[in-house]
């Protein structure tokens, strides 16, 4: 059984599951769908398109699957994807998709802090932390585990790898490879993020194979010398692989 708040709106044809509380002031929109055990607090709004699975927290002023920010968008049917046991912090917006990919994205186990914006057409992972202000523009990908902190600013159709750590502040216009801490102005390569990688349960040996990578890789003038020399002189583990993988995949390049 769902606890509706009756000062809430909740449309029609909303389909919600079970044991979900819907407080005061929320607006729910025809074309959602929610899971089961959602909170949404006071003053959530859950715009036409919002798929929302199990267990997420909903702080007042969130705005799931708002249309999007771009011009090219003409109310073609798209949609916004929230996984699971999220916590979405006061203030934060995700718009749905565009007919460029249909779909925004959000995984599983993420904290998105408050007044974030996540643009249309996003891709996020799981196990992501962002932090307060911080914006991404339409079409990033975010991959799983990264920490992105505060006030930081992401042009459209970046990417972000895994077990990154994004100082705050940072701007950036390029694809952030994982396992490592990206910082200072211009965004650049600041080493590995050794905190977040033995956090994570990393040995130290992969660590060190992992640090002999990047030392390979910006060793070169050219990116594409480095990953040859990766190739020639490591033994490719999964993680070696997901360096070579992100950098050769790049259509922005690289921070450096």
């Amino acid at each position: 059984m769902n606890n509706i708040s009756p000062l809430a709106y909740v449309h029609p044809e909303a389909v919600l599951g079970d044991n979900n509380v819907i407080g005061p002031f929320c607006y729910i929109d025809k074309d959602t769908v929610i899971g089961n055990n959602n909170n949404l607090l006071n003053s959530v709004t859950i715009h036409q398109g919002a798929r929302i699975g199990d267990g997420n927290e909903f702080f007042p002023g969130a705005s799931i699957s708002t249309k999007p920010q771009d011009l090219k968008f003409k109310g073609e049917h798209t949609t916004c994807v929230i996984g699971n046991n999220n916590s979405i912090r006061e203030n934060v917006t995700i718009s749905r998709g565009t007919a460029s990919k249909g779909c925004t994205v959000v995984g599983s186990n993420n904290l998105l802090m408050e007044s974030m914006h996540i643009g249309h057409d996003c891709v996020l992972g799981n196990g992501v932390i962002v932090g307060n202000s911080t914006k991404f523009a339409g079409e990033v990908v975010i991959d799983d585990n990264a920490i992105i902190s505060s006030t930081v600013l992401c042009h459209q159709f970046c990417r972000i790898g895994g077990y990154v750590m994004i100082q705050g502040g940072c701007r950036f216009s390029q694809d952030i490879p994982p396992y490592i801490i990206a910082g200072k102005e211009p965004t650049k390569y600041c080493g590995l993020n050794l905190v977040g990688l033995r956090r994570r349960g990393f040995s130290n040996d992969l660590i060190t194979n992992i640090h002999e990578a990047y030392r390979l890789l910006y060793s070169k003038p050219v990116l594409s010398e480095g990953i040859e020399e990766i190739k020639q002189k490591m033994t490719i583990t999964p993680e070696i692989q997901y360096i070579i993988d992100f950098v050769e995949s790049s259509k922005r390049g690289i921070i450096r």
